[in-house]
């Protein structure tokens, strides 16, 4: 069974809420600012800088209520800015609320410039403190919601141009290429139908010194045969009919930059030999000329078959595999790549919510069950297709598994010691709803990596509501 274990020594309604430190050696003001806010928040309470430093470091509070005036220099501000200063050193996105005299605006201008949020004079009024620390959580969730965002979008930019990925075998692939752009040895891309090969191509070109030249990319296996030669190397004119001006080839228009040879298994074996002489020597014959020409181009070649396997049954020559394939990038199909299908998924349903003006924000448990035990078959590219489908026919702020193409999930979707449909006594209505509240909250508590407050937002629910629901499902440890 799966269980969400909280470690602190905080009662089960602390943990629910946000933490608030305050710092203050006027013991007066901190029983009744803890008192006032105790019902709403986790209040941790210091006496001076060095005991506030250390509940800061154990606790992280989301909002810092601190004076300036703090032992043992309590009629300065040395330990105010010094607490303020290594508070914002450890967690810059910290809020913190400079409690400041009448007369120390000057001070409380110098705090705001350090970074602190904001400044309110003693003594402090309740209910207007409260309203500063209702307004200063609420931004610091909006800032948080937008770190993970550009977390997200950083994903898809920069270091791993235009694709997304965390596990292991992505991140192996984006080193490979950081390794091997800045070469000009022929690069070969191994992987199934829509995982990506064409990005890496291009990932590689952009990542290269030939980064100003041309990238060309030529599909092999939608060419037909008598006209793939012509394409590769070019044409002189009157060479065959219809040839009516000489024409520069894919190697040619590549030339200083880049030319991708996408399912380049399916060249027959004939040019399979020119191409081979190609790129040993430098040099090409456009069809129907005698003229050598000389070409500067780096050669990125792919296929989606097993190209060992098409060696061996001498459909694909194996001279020209070594010398197109210097260094081999593998690609992992989809349904290999763990928690990037989710990764995948919420980039596109994100980026396709705001291109068709749709108020699709989540998906529901039944679809993140398909999305995580479909075999993808297509692998991202299929992925695309489907939410992109799924966002223009939902109707709803919710993608369910049938706007995803699943008509009907199967039972070894959800294992039966966890839906309880094997005791042969039937389910009631009662049970059945249970049953899908649990995988729900399961598949979410998943998805949000036990965070309980962004499990809530999603489900809909209070935090004290989803708390309660954990506990009676037993997913978390009372």
């Amino acid at each position: 069974m799966t269980t969400y274990a909280v470690s602190d020594n905080l009662t089960p309604k602390e943990r629910l809420l946000e933490k608030i430190l305050i710092v203050d050696d006027n013991m007066v003001i901190c029983t009744q600012l803890k008192w006032g806010l105790a019902d709403e928040y986790t209040v941790f309470q210091a006496g001076d800088a060095s005991e506030a430093l250390e509940l800061f470091k154990e606790h992280n509070p989301r909002v810092v209520v601190l004076d300036l005036g703090l032992p043992p220099h309590e009629n300065t501000e040395v330990e105010g800015f010094r607490c303020l200063g290594e508070m914002l050193n450890m967690n810059p996105a910290s809020k913190i609320i400079m409690l400041t005299g009448n007369d120390e605006r000057h001070n409380a201008l110098k705090a705001i410039s350090m970074g602190a949020y904001d400044f309110y004079p003693k003594p402090p009024c309740l209910n207007e403190l409260k309203v500063i620390i209702s307004r200063a959580i609420h931004l610091a969730n909006i800032e948080e919601q937008n770190r993970q965002l550009q977390r997200s979008i950083e994903i898809t930019s920069g270091d791993s141009w235009g694709m997304i990925g965390q596990c292991a075998e992505m991140q192996k692939v984006f080193a490979n290429i950081k390794k091997v752009a800045s070469t000009n040895v022929p690069i070969f891309i191994a992987g199934e139908s829509g995982t990506g090969k064409e990005l890496v191509a291009r990932a590689l070109h952009d990542a290269s010194s030939r980064n100003k030249k041309e990238f060309v990319a030529v599909n092999c296996g939608a060419i037909p045969e008598n006209l793939l030669e012509s394409e590769l190397f070019g044409h002189e004119k009157g060479s065959f009919t219809g040839a009516h001006a000489t024409v520069q080839g894919k190697f040619q228009q590549a030339d200083k930059g880049t030319l991708f040879l996408d399912e380049i298994a399916e060249l027959p074996l004939n040019l399979q030999v020119k191409l081979l002489r190609v790129l040993q020597e430098g040099v090409l014959q456009r069809v129907g000329g005698r003229e050598n020409i000389s070409i500067d181009t780096r050669t990125v070649c792919a296929t989606n078959i097993d190209i060992n396997a098409a060696v061996k049954e001498g459909r694909f020559r194996e001279d020209l595999f070594y010398r197109v394939g210097v260094i081999v990038i593998n690609l992992p199909p989809l349904r290999e790549r763990g928690d990037d299908v989710i990764l995948l998924s919420n980039f596109y349903l994100k980026l396709f919510s705001e291109e068709y003006n749709k108020r699709v924000r989540r998906f529901s448990g039944s679809a993140l069950a398909f999305l995580k035990l479909h075999p993808w078959p297509g692998n991202v590219r299929e992925l695309r297709n489907r939410i992109q489908r799924a966002v223009i026919m939902c109707e709803s702020r919710a993608i369910e598994a049938v706007d995803l193409g699943c008509e009907q999930l199967p039972l070894e979707f959800f294992p039966t010691s966890e839906l309880n449909m094997n005791n042969g006594t039937g389910t009631t209505l009662r049970e059945a709803k249970d049953q899908l509240e649990r995988e729900m909250i399961v598949t979410e508590m998943e998805q949000q990596d036990g965070n309980i407050m962004k499990t809530a937002e999603i489900l809909g629910v209070s935090r004290p509501t989803l708390y309660g629901l954990l506990k009676k499902h037993g997913l978390i440890n009372a």
